[in-house]
């Protein structure tokens, strides 16, 4: 995403910001309630089109005009409101509107056998497919919205505070479930509050302060003191170029994980 603009009316929620994530890392998007986070978002999960800036997926231009438009190119949201059916259980949710056929009836079989495949592939802790979501905690919920976004193998996965109003050990759940999609490959965009939940799964973090970017740093070698700063305008930080269409080397890499932890940081 480079120079992105949108304004509702007489605000402008972004200004000529630039934002991109790659294949197999976990970007942090941080700023206060007002910078402009749930806007960049929503303009590359195509809820709302850009005013101004170009978007590009694989090194071409693309137009995300819609939701469908964004699905397509393989990109996926779970919005903090989960969207989640109550009364349904896991592999009802997770195959809702996509429901698998045989012979004009649903294919029960094959969908909780593929449910199950998936919930292994990404280690997460369901005791049944077939529990209704209103019976699961807080992080099982939140690991069935991920779930359901793999439908279809999306590419960029996209997660906005899906650690909000857990618990620790809820917590712990959700950010390995992150570090999971990162070693599938996925490039993942996660937004959220928590400093310690960003320093333990990042890998670069992205800051906003009123809508245009303030800052971007390497998980490893950033503690939370310079990031709050960066956030609240205590430091304020020139913005960067736009990026090449292909990061320079060594900008992509993985970071281990020993190197990212930190000290009080969540496990």
């Amino acid at each position: 995403m480079r120079g992105i603009g949108k304004h509702f009316g007489a605000v402008k929620a972004l200004t000529d910001v630039d934002f991109w994530v790659n294949e197999g890392e976990v970007v942090a998007l941080i700023g206060d309630n007002g910078a402009g986070k749930s806007t960049l978002v929503k303009v590359l999960a195509g809820v709302h089109p850009p005013d101004s800036g170009t978007i590009e997926f694989d090194g071409e231009p693309v137009h995300i005009g819609s939701p469908a438009d964004a699905q397509d190119l393989g990109i996926a949201t779970v919005f903090q409101d989960l969207a989640l059916c109550d009364n349904l259980d896991v592999v009802a949710n997770l195959w809702l509107g996509r429901e698998l056929v045989t012979d004009g009836s649903l294919d029960e079989v094959d969908m909780e056998q593929r449910t199950w495949t998936l919930l292994r592939e990404i280690a997460a802790k369901i005791p049944s497919v077939r529990t209704p979501v209103a019976a699961l905690s807080g992080g099982q919920r939140q690991t069935v919205a991920i779930a359901r976004s793999l439908i279809g193998e999306p590419r960029v996965v996209i997660l906005d505070e899906p650690t909000a109003a857990l618990g620790v050990a809820q917590t712990a759940e959700v950010l390995n479930l992150i570090e999971r999609l990162r070693e599938r490959g996925h490039g993942v965009v996660l937004i959220s509050h928590n400093m310690a939940d960003v320093l333990a799964v990042a890998d670069r973090i992205v800051v906003l302060r009123l809508g245009r970017n303030n800052g971007e740093f390497t998980a490893a070698d950033v503690t939370s003191e310079t990031l709050i700063a960066a956030i609240t305008g205590a430091l304020d930080l020139t913005r960067r170029a736009p990026p090449p269409s292909r990061p320079p080397a060594g900008e992509g890499e993985i970071i281990p994980l020993s190197a990212r932890r930190r000290p009080g940081a969540a496990p």
